[in-house]
């Protein structure tokens, strides 16, 4: 016999974990407030179905005095023999028919028993006509009857059959109580295991004491258990790669990150299970950093960036490639290179070597009058132009050029609040540049989306406009989807100035 149904709990004493319920259910039998349905919700290995038959085996004998009957009841409910009780698999009966014929064989009274029980296991499998038909039945049953639902999705459940029963949720058993319960098995079964064996199985099982004793059963036949064999059984689970990958994203080695995303892909291992393991030890450090009162905005930045990353991985055709670019994108972020220096016309070194007064420059000196009559004066008039031109914005304002934007861009990002901001503009590059409009590309549509928000554009442009003093759009687009040529529109207009001094 598995190992899993020999040591399944029998009383209400046997069962781990699941304190909260045991002890509502225990007084309930003893005062004699048995509800006629119940409601056990929860993961799977939890207890539910252990605790139900427990349940089932104290109302059949309830209100029986003969010690040889209750006896001969409680060894049929172990053994699946008594025909007051009725366990109905939903799964594999999940159309109305079956539920009709169970309200059919609900209207008669119990053979052996005080009472008839039916333990209806996945219930969240029933078909809605099958809960409708049910509906009624579970509402006003017989005085002699009585419902255990089980169910390991709940939402599934319509809410006017919850409203109709009792609902205990269990817990997911923590993994001290399976390691306990472990060893007392090994014990009782001459099994040397090593603690530490015993517990990289309690946390294999994820709060499931079915699983955790099902691979205790599996190691069994071996002379000694190690944490070794353990692992060999169960294969890579990812975990061993959690903390590699966070020292890579700590140390911004984007080389590491490729390479344990590619680890992962060639042992097989599921990319969306093994997120939610670095989103586990990344929420202890949130912890962590909350109650040692640090600043949190790299574990949110994190937190934020890997949650948007597991909605992606389940409909993406190329699951590491998601999974790549988020972790990259934590990684800080990368300057573009400087565009290629321009071809300059004859026209525009001709305007070069002559500026204009209207070009924004300040110049170097102040001629002086001819006749001026003293130093004195020449330097209260070149005082006074100083000022004025210190006044007009214009001689202050840089001019807006790709390459000046690109140089100013980590500034832009660096003073840019909350973080989840700045984490997703490290994810853009600054693409083009117009008269009143740069544009930025994102690799990520989620950062994109986020960065294009009313609140967090308008923080944005006003980075950019305090930067190159004169009002600036910031527009965000997805990977290429706008192509600007800086370049060419610049030498357009050094062609124009050129023609407008020949004319």
């Amino acid at each position: 016999m598995s190992l899993y149904r020999k040591y399944r709990p029998q009383t209400f004493a046997d069962v781990v974990g699941q304190e909260h319920i045991v002890t509502t259910l225990e007084q309930a039998v003893k005062q004699g407030q048995i509800a006629h349905a119940y409601l056990f919700a929860g993961s799977r290995g939890t207890g539910k179905t252990s605790l139900a038959r427990i349940m089932a085996k104290n109302i059949l004998v309830q209100g029986i005095g003969d010690a040889a009957l209750r006896t001969q009841i409680e060894t049929g409910v172990v053994e699946g023999t008594v025909v007051d009780l009725v366990e109905i698999d939903a799964a594999s009966n999940t159309g109305v028919d079956n539920i009709r014929d169970l309200i059919e064989k609900v209207q008669f009274s119990p053979v052996a028993a005080a009472a008839k029980v039916y333990i209806i296991d996945e219930v969240h499998m029933l078909s809605k006509g099958a809960f409708n038909a049910l509906l009624k039945t579970l509402e006003e049953p017989p005085p002699y009857a009585y419902f255990i639902l089980a169910t390991t999705e709940l939402p599934k459940i319509p809410a006017t059959i919850q409203s109709r029963c009792q609902r205990f949720s269990f817990h997911q058993i923590r993994e001290e109580d399976i390691v306990r319960r472990l060893q007392f098995i090994a014990d009782q079964e001459k099994i040397t295991a090593d603690r530490t064996a015993l517990r990289v199985m309690a946390r294999h099982a994820q709060g499931g004491m079915r699983d955790a004793i099902s691979l205790l059963d599996q190691l069994r036949s071996l002379k000694d258990i190690t944490p070794q064999d353990v692992q060999e059984r169960l294969g890579e689970t990812g975990q061993e790669h959690v903390e590699p990958l966070l020292q890579a994203l700590d140390q911004g080695d984007r080389t590491a990150v490729l390479r344990i995303v590619r680890e992962l892909e060639d042992a097989g291992i599921a990319l969306d299970v093994f997120v939610r393991q670095v989103l586990g030890d990344v929420r202890m450090r949130l912890h962590a950093s909350v109650e040692a009162g640090m600043s949190i905005a790299r574990p949110a930045a994190i937190l934020d960036t890997l949650l948007a990353a597991i909605r992606d991985l389940r409909f993406a055709p190329v699951p590491g490639l998601v999974l790549e670019s988020a972790l990259l994108s934590l990684c800080g972020t990368d300057t573009l290179p400087p565009p290629p220096p321009k071809k300059e016309s004859r026209f525009f070194k001709k305007a070069k070597e002559e500026p204009k007064a209207d070009t924004g420059t300040a110049p170097t000196s102040i001629s002086t009058p001819k006749h001026a009559e003293t130093d004195q004066k020449t330097k209260a008039v070149e005082h006074a132009k100083e000022k004025a031109l210190a006044k007009d914005p214009l001689v202050e304002a840089p001019e807006v050029t790709l390459q000046a934007v690109i140089a100013a861009w980590p500034d832009i990002v660096q003073n840019s609040t909350p973080p989840a901001l700045k984490m997703s503009l490290k994810n853009g590059r600054v693409t083009g540049v117009s008269d009143k409009m740069i544009t930025v590309s994102f690799t990520s549509n989620f950062h994109r989306e986020r960065v294009a928000q009313k609140e967090a554009i308008h923080t944005v442009e006003k980075l950019v406009s305090d930067s190159f003093k004169r009002p600036l759009r910031v527009e965000c687009v997805l990977g290429e989807e706008k192509d600007v040529q800086p370049v060419a529109n610049e030498t357009m207009v050094d062609l124009a100035e050129a023609v407008n001094e020949i004319f």
